[in-house]
C-alpha cells in the first residue's frame, strides 16, 4: 500500500523529502496495524491517541513533523486528513503545555545497560537478532534508518584483517558517496553466526514473525519497539524509554569517559555539528 502511494510522488518531490515522508508513514502505519486501525480511515479521536502515544517517547518537534508528513501524504493521496481534527489539536496543546517545545534527550544505552539487555535476549532466532541489533547499534553509533539499511553485502575485510561495513547512505551523506565503518572481531563473528541463519545476502536486521520466520527488513519503528521490550524484560527503570538514538548517546558517553576527544566522537557518530 505504501509503495503504491509513493509511486505517485516520484519526481515531484526531493528524495530527502520522500524519504522523511516514507519513514514517518511507516511508523504511523505500524501503530495502526498494532492497534487494529486502518490508517486510511482513521478517526480524528484515534489519531489523537497516536499523538498521545508518541508523546511518551518523542519530542514535540518530532510529533509536529510526523503530523505534517501524515497530512501531506494523506492530502496528496486524496485520503481523509484528520491531522487538524479538534481532538488532535487539543492533544497537541496539552503536550506542549506539559513538555514544552524543547527536544527530548535520549536515554543513553551505555556498555553497562547493553550488558543487562544482552542477558535477557532469548536463545532462539529472535534473541540472536536482538543481540545483533544491540551490538551493531552500539558499536557503529548509527541512526535507526542507517542501521536498518545495512546489508550482508556491505561487509568488508581489509588486507590487514580489519573488518568493516560499508554505509552506502547516511543523513550526513546525502549524495551516497559511502563510508567504511570499522567493526570489532567480536561483532564480525556475531554477524557470521547471524548470517548462517538469515542467509548470505540481504538486509542484516530483519523483522521476525511469531513463528520465528524472517521478514525482508526490520522497520525503523521496530528498533524502538525491540529496545523497549528488552528494557521491560530486563526490568530497567529508564526514563524516557530507550530508543534508537540511545545507541549513539550511550556509546558517545562511554567514549568520552574513556578519554576520547569530542571531535573524534562526533566524527565517529556522524554528527555534523556540536549539539
Amino acid at each position: 500500500m505504501l509503495d503504491e502511494l509513493f509511486k505517485r510522488f516520484d519526481g515531484a518531490y526531493a528524495e530527502n523529502t520522500l524519504r522523511a515522508y516514507r519513514s514517518d508513514m511507516m511508523d504511523f502505519m505500524e501503530w495502526c496495524d498494532h492497534n487494529d486501525f486502518q490508517f486510511d480511515n482513521l478517526a480524528g479521536e484515534d489519531l489523537a491517541r497516536y499523538v498521545e502515544d508518541l508523546s511518551r517517547s518523542r519530542s514535540t518537534a518530532t510529533i509536529r513533523r510526523r503530523l505534517m508528513s501524515i497530512s501531506s501524504v494523506m492530502s496528496l493521496a486524496q485520503l481523509t486528513d484528520n491531522t487538524r481534527h479538534p481532538d488532535v489539536k487539543l492533544t497537541m496543546k496539552r503536550i506542549h503545555r506539559q513538555k514544552g517545545r524543547a527536544q527530548l534527550q535520549a536515554s543513553p544505552l551505555t556498555r553497562d545497560v547493553k550488558a543487562k539487555l544482552l542477558e535477557v535476549c532469548s536463545a532462539d532466532t529472535r534473541g540472536l537478532r536482538d543481540r545483533v541489533l544491540l551490538e551493531l547499534g552500539y558499536e557503529t553509533m548509527r541512526r535507526r534508518a542507517e542501521l536498518c539499511a545495512f546489508k550482508f553485502e556491505d561487509r568488508v575485510t581489509s588486507p590487514s584483517g580489519q573488518h568493516g561495513l560499508i554505509m552506502q547512505f547516511s543523513k550526513t551523506d546525502q549524495f551516497g558517496r559511502g563510508k567504511i565503518i570499522s567493526i570489532s572481531d567480536e561483532l564480525s563473528a556475531l554477524l557470521d553466526e547471524w548470517q548462517a541463519v538469515a542467509g548470505d545476502s540481504g538486509y542484516i536486521l530483519r523483522g521476525i514473525t511469531p513463528d520465528l520466520s524472517l521478514n525482508d527488513q526490520l522497520s525503523h519503528a521496530s528498533v524502538n519497539i525491540i529496545l523497549k521490550r528488552l528494557q521491560a524484560e530486563a526490568e530497567l527503570d529508564i526514563q524516557p524509554s530507550l530508543s534508537g538514538h540511545s545507541f549513539r548517546v550511550g556509546r558517545a558517553l562511554d567514549l568520552l569517559n574513556e578519554g576520547e576527544s569530542l571531535p573524534k566522537i562526533m566524527l565517529r557518530g556522524g554528527w555534523s555539528a556540536e549539539s
